[in-house]
This record gives C-alpha cells, structure tokens and sequence, in this order.
C-alpha cells in the first residue's frame, strides 16, 4: 500500500511538473516567440467584432500556433480598436493582441495620382484608400463653411491639393486628411518658390491655376515649360489665354470634341471670353505642371497645336501665320487618320 501511494505521488509530482512545463511554455511562447510566418495588413473595420477580427487573422495561413492567438486575444482584446495594423514575422500573439487594444497603428500610403479633374474624382480616390466614406469628403471638399478654414472657398481646392503620397493614419478624418494636404502645400511653397511665382507676375494660388491648365494641355513633362510660356506671354501680352482645357471644364469633361459653338459658354472659367487667370485651378495640378509654370521656357511663342505625328507633343508658333500653317497640317493628318479608320471598320 505504501509503495502505491508513493508511486501515485511521484505520478502527481510528475504530472504537475509537466503541466507547469507546458503552463510556463505557453506563457513564453505567447509573450516571447514570433508567431506568424509572414506578414498581412489587417483593416478594422467600425462593424466588425473581436472574434470576426480573430478569423481574418487565422484566415491568413500565417499563424503559426492558433491556439497562442485565441489565448492572447481573449486575454488582453476584449475590445479592438479600429484601424490598419500590420502584422509581420517579428510579431509575438501578446504585442499583436495589445496592439489591437490599445490601437498601435500602422499608418498607410494615401496616393494622389492620374487625372483629377473634380472634387468627385478627388473624393472617390481618398474613399477607396481611407476608411472615410467618400460621400463625407465630397461633401466637405464642396462646403464654403469646411474650407473657410484654410481661407479658400470650393473653386480654390486644387491650390491646397498637390498630388502626391501621403503617410498618414488609415482612420484619419476628413479634416485631418485636409490638414495634412494644406501641411504639406505650405512646405512645398518655399519662399524660393513663391518668389519665382512673382517674378512671372503670380501668387501660389494663381501659379497653381496655371498649372492646372498646363496640365489639361499635355502629360509630356519635357514640354510642360513651353506651354508654360506660352500661356505666361499671352497673360503679360494682355491676351485673352484661349485654353481649351477650360472649355472642357465649362463642360464638366464631357465633350469629345471642342467646336466652335462651345466657346460662347457662359462661364468665368471661359477663357475665350474673359482676359486672365480664371476664378481657380480646372484640375488638380502635380508637381511638374507647378515647376513649369515657376520656371517656364524663355521663348516668344504665344500659338502652339498638337504635332501631326500624334505623338503627344505640340508645335510652337510666334505668329498667327505660323500657327495656322500648324493647324492645317494637324488637320490634314486628322482626316487621314479618320480617313483610314473608316477604312479599316469597312473592311
């Protein structure tokens, strides 16, 4: 009898240690071991409930103990905050389940590129990179009462809007996204800058509208300071600017082809009709366009048309006569272009 119950004791004795063993293990592996064989960018979203976020994590296929994540997530993230976290193979389940709890953020890249010819457009590419919903920036982009603020109404958006990639925290506000662009707006226009927007008779905010035309005139960044020019000399000619891209406006970009018949619109922003700068940019101008209107090309054209090659460059003119001897070549290359597409559509 006594060498059963020694034997019960030193199996208890046994089995105790081992439990603590594996007790101590799993307390080390939670707090010390990396558990996950990768890296994810886990997005919380305001809906979404603890065991819904511990799913998306387990659905990875980067966890390496699922049963250290459950236990941690239980223990230390009841609650979750919202946001983008960024989980990677240095990552212990105790550092991602505080992480969680406490909102350890990793900020995200918001891009602003392309084409960004409206206040949608710029809505519609924040929307789809921040958690704000893209309905609430459009409505803040467009109020006077939100942009008050900055000292702007809604036709000078694009002067405090350069295209660009911003860091910045994924659940960001409309406002706090704002601020940031109006940051970094006032950096970008050193004192260097704004003194070569005045020598070309300009403020930033000006400089900014001519860039945005420069910007509905050509992608070509080689050629952006001839256009450039040629738009400065017919502002210090006394000229009306004659921009196309501003028609386009007129017409929210909706017309295939500028005609004649449009340039009588009824709007400050046709510069067919109206001497100078309109009220504000007609498209949110990137940094090149910007550059090229603070250091244009030094030259006397005030005419220029697209090249009859189709390669997206123009040809520069410093008399009427020139430019119209441009155009009919353009034109005649047009036809012939049409020409032969009709052909091949027929065949």
């Amino acid at each position: 009898m006594k060498k059963v119950l020694i034997g019960l004791l030193i199996g208890l004795g046994v089995a105790a240690v081992l439990i603590g063993g594996w007790v101590c293990y799993n307390i080390w592996y939670d707090r010390r071991a990396p558990n996950f064989n990768g890296s994810m960018d886990l997005y919380v979203y305001p809906w979404m409930e603890p065991g819904q976020v511990q799913d998306s994590i387990l659905a990875s296929g980067l966890v390496r103990k699922p049963a250290s994540l459950k236990r941690m997530l239980a223990k230390e993230a009841a609650t979750i905050q919202v946001g983008h976290y960024l989980i990677d193979s240095t990552c212990t389940s105790t550092y991602v389940a505080r992480m969680l709890r406490k909102g350890w953020q990793t900020p995200v890249n918001l891009t602003l590129s392309g084409a960004i010819r409206t206040p949608g457009v710029l809505a519609r590419k924040i929307g789809a990179q921040m958690l704000a919903d893209s309905a609430e920036v459009a409505d803040f982009v467009l109020s006077r009462d939100s942009l008050a603020a900055y000292g702007i109404d809604p036709k000078q958006l694009f002067t405090v809007v350069i295209p660009d990639t911003y860091q910045m925290l994924w659940t960001a506000s409309v406002r706090e996204i704002m601020d940031r662009f109006v940051k970094e707006r006032n950096l970008w226009w050193t004192p260097e800058r704004v003194a070569a927007a005045k020598r070309q008779g300009l403020t930033p905010g000006e400089a900014a509208t001519l860039a945005s035309i420069v910007n509905g005139e050509t992608r070509y960044e080689p050629e952006m300071p001839s256009v450039a020019a040629v738009y400065l000399n017919r502002l210090h000619t006394g000229m009306k600017l004659q921009a196309d891209p501003t028609i386009a406006y007129c017409f929210d970009y909706q017309l295939r082809r500028i005609l004649k018949s449009h340039l009588l619109v009824d709007s400050p922003y046709n510069t067919y009709k109206n001497y100078g700068l309109p009220p504000g940019p007609i498209s949110c101008p990137p940094k090149a366009c910007l550059e090229a209107v603070l250091h244009p090309d030094s030259h006397s054209y005030i005419f220029f048309c697209a090249d009859p090659s189709f390669n997206g460059t123009h040809r520069f003119a410093a008399t009427y006569t020139e430019h119209l001897a441009n155009a009919r070549a353009f034109q005649r290359a047009l036809t012939e272009r049409q020409r032969a597409a009709a052909v091949g559509v027929s065949k």
